[in-house]
């Protein structure tokens, strides 16, 4: 277990050596074989809400996951290689799981926003500017921003909250060659992967990227991407500024945590409370539409 989060021991794997567990993904490095050295991306079940793994879990929600983050990967290769090695994994995570290289990190979330909503629109209230960026007066919840932000975040550890970053400070950590790269790569896949959601219906209001590097300086696309895990997706006929947006995320199980219905009380310090059945299979369909709706595929 992880302290608070009640992160679920993960299963071994024959072949490989656990690494670290997260949220929703469990990390382990091939020990053996033609693979070995490589590093094994397992994406579970698990559901997170609030800085807690909650107890319930999701159905196929590492699959569609993995369907989801490969086939934009793919959309995206002529922009920015990634780190996907192979889908050639063991048969206990067949389907839920990569082959992946081992690249050295930044250090930063690298966030793209083109809607103000979340800790973005906390930030505009508070200050009229997100991450050092100043944005226009009388924005709502859900504006359209004149054109998109790059707002990075730190990377926290497990259970504690990213916090929104001035370019400067990642600047400062990662040198301004870097950062200048970051920024471009970051708002470049955020255009793309925009247009792509458009023409199919969706607003990508905001997404997080990780990159890392290879041995050689090539910055390298790395975890998940443009999933419902680390993006905010719209349903473009429902789009209305001055309120929450209806969203193909986990937006349902926060409105449940918070509803009286759940009884929870975030202040509390006390673990949530599982999921109802039908908040659940609710979360899992809202999954299921944004992959098909995104991709064209049958899930």
């Amino acid at each position: 277990m992880s302290g608070d989060l009640n992160i679920p021991e993960a299963p071994a794997i024959d072949g490989t050596e656990h690494l670290h567990s997260g949220k929703v993904r469990d990390l382990y490095r091939v020990t053996g074989g033609e693979q070995a050295g490589r590093l094994l991306m397992v994406a579970s079940d698990r559901i997170s809400a609030y800085d807690y793994v909650l107890d319930s879990t999701i159905p196929d929600k590492g699959a569609i996951l993995t369907r989801m983050s490969l086939w934009w990967f793919a959309q995206l290769a002529d922009l920015v290689p990634n780190h996907v090695v192979s889908t050639d994994v063991p048969a206990e995570v067949a389907g839920r799981a990569v082959l992946c290289e081992e690249l050295a990190m930044f250090p930063v979330e690298c966030v793209a926003r083109g809607y103000l909503t979340g800790s973005g629109l906390l930030d505009y209230r508070d200050s009229g500017a997100v991450c050092g960026i100043a944005l226009p007066a009388g924005l709502e919840d859900g504006s359209r921003l004149p054109e998109p932000i790059f707002t990075p975040a730190t990377k926290a550890a497990v259970g504690d909250h990213d916090e929104n970053v001035s370019y400067e400070a990642v600047a400062g950590t990662v040198g301004e060659a870097s950062a200048a790269e970051l920024r471009e790569l970051t708002l470049r896949i955020y255009g793309r992967a925009e247009d792509i959601a458009r023409e199919r219906g969706i607003i990508l209001a905001d997404t997080k990227f990780e990159f890392g590097t290879r041995g050689d300086g090539t910055v390298v696309l790395a975890d998940e991407v443009l999933t419902p895990d680390s993006s905010r997706f719209w349903p473009a006929d429902l789009w209305q500024p001055g309120r929450a947006q209806p969203s193909y995320d986990k937006q349902i199980v926060r409105d449940w945590l918070t509803s009286a219905e759940s009884g929870w009380d975030r202040t509390s310090g006390e673990r949530p409370p599982a999921l109802p059945e039908a908040v659940i299979a609710h979360t899992r369909a809202r999954y299921v539409e944004a992959y098909e709706l995104l991709t064209g595929e049958t899930f």
